[in-house]
């Protein structure tokens, strides 16, 4: 029986945080986590977790999970993304064993290609014409921007008004062959929320996200209740608890589960499934590293209801990096016509560069989320 026998972690910069787990029998799998704001506490606790599992059977993955999961004070973010980093090592090592990509061990492939989105406008939209030129050009027909940035409970329509205006211009400039998901980021509270999910539906958006904070889930319903517009949350949820309240509410359209966060490939798909019987799509978030992008392929290739997926190359927030300059096997993450193969190479279908992530892991972690504040110097959402 082969045995799981070390493990390795990197802080590789931007904000990545990669897991390698080793086996006796010479097969490594990959794991990715997120960094966000608390680096150091998640590679604490995958220390913590992974010393847990060596010396255990790395194809037992449910019981592995299980075992990490349940403790008595459960759940969290941070023990949500060590949680699903080590159980992407896993699935790495065992589609690695048995010389098959994993989506094969989640059922078999559902579809023969997968859709993918990508971001433009940056944190402060700004140059979304340009941007969204830059991606038609390189065969994109679905983006996705931030619609603002700060506003307080009760702000300006001068605000409302510069967000219609930037997305109309990209529908002046591209009509309706340009699908354009319109990210509120949870930086909308509920009274400004309503005004301008309302301003935005006559420019028929693909969906809006997070149109307030998960927190605050209950008035999901209530925007949903004001426009047509498609509504996307999920990607701060973690496990499929976490999205219960969502499914039973009933006014959500698309999740948008985090790989890296939520728990990982069986939990993804499992809300996936979830939200399959509520009838209900799955644009699955992953706009990090190339380890939890490659995994969220093989999710999106087995499970019907995903029908965009969003991709992180040349993302804004990985300056000075590219996912690619980590990969060796770099044609995975290759694009055309807004579309992406499903993955062919066994595990995960990813190669690993470990000589430029040790290089760079050296270098230090130097990524931090911006502060921001509205105009009377109370704390703003970012």
């Amino acid at each position: 029986m082969m045995k799981i026998s070390s493990y390795v972690i990197y802080k590789v910069k931007p904000r990545w945080i990669f897991i390698k787990i080793n086996t006796d029998e010479g097969i490594s799998g990959w794991g990715e986590m997120v960094s966000g704001t608390k680096t150091e506490t998640v590679v604490a606790g995958a220390k913590e977790m992974a010393t847990k599992i060596v010396g255990q059977d790395p194809f037992e993955i449910e019981r592995i999970w299980q075992r990490l999961h349940r403790s008595f004070f459960r759940g969290g973010p941070i023990n949500g993304t060590v949680l699903s980093g080590i159980e992407m090592a896993l699935w790495d090592i065992k589609g690695k064993a048995l010389n098959v990509p994993v989506y094969e061990l989640l059922g078999g492939a559902a579809r023969d290609k997968i859709k993918v989105y990508s971001w433009i406008g940056g944190d402060r939209p700004s140059d979304i014409v340009a941007n969204a030129q830059d991606r038609w050009d390189r065969g994109f027909r679905a983006v996705k921007m931030n619609a603002t940035a700060e506003l307080h409970y009760i702000d300006s329509y001068e605000k409302i008004d510069a967000v219609v205006n930037r997305v109309a211009s990209i529908r002046e400039k591209f009509g309706s062959a340009m699908a354009v998901g319109i990210d509120f980021h949870g930086r909308v509270h509920k009274p400004m929320a309503k005004v301008l999910a309302k301003a935005l539906e006559p420019l028929h958006p693909m969906f809006i996200e997070e149109p307030v904070l998960p927190e605050n889930e209950e008035y999901f319903a209530q925007i949903s209740n004001e426009v047509s517009t498609p509504i996307a949350t999920g990607e701060r949820l973690y496990t499929r608890w976490g999205f219960k309240n969502i499914f039973k509410q009933g006014a959500v359209d698309i999740v948008q589960p985090d790989i890296a966060l939520c728990g990982g490939l069986l939990e993804t798909s499992k809300i996936a499934a979830m939200a399959e019987a509520f009838d209900m799509a799955v644009a699955p978030h992953a706009p990090y590293g190339p380890v939890a992008l490659a995994a969220t392929f093989q999710v999106d290739a087995c499970t019907p209801n995903v029908f965009i997926q969003e991709q992180s190359l040349g993302i804004h927030y990985n300056k000075g990096f590219d996912l690619l300059d980590f990969v060796k096997n770099k044609e995975i993450f290759q694009y055309k016509d807004s579309f992406v193969d499903i993955p062919k190479g066994a595990g995960l279908g990813i190669e690993m560069d470990e000589d430029k992530i040790k290089d760079v892991a050296q270098q230090g972690l130097v990524w931090t989320n911006p502060a921001w504040e509205n105009y009377d110097g109370t704390i703003a959402e970012w």
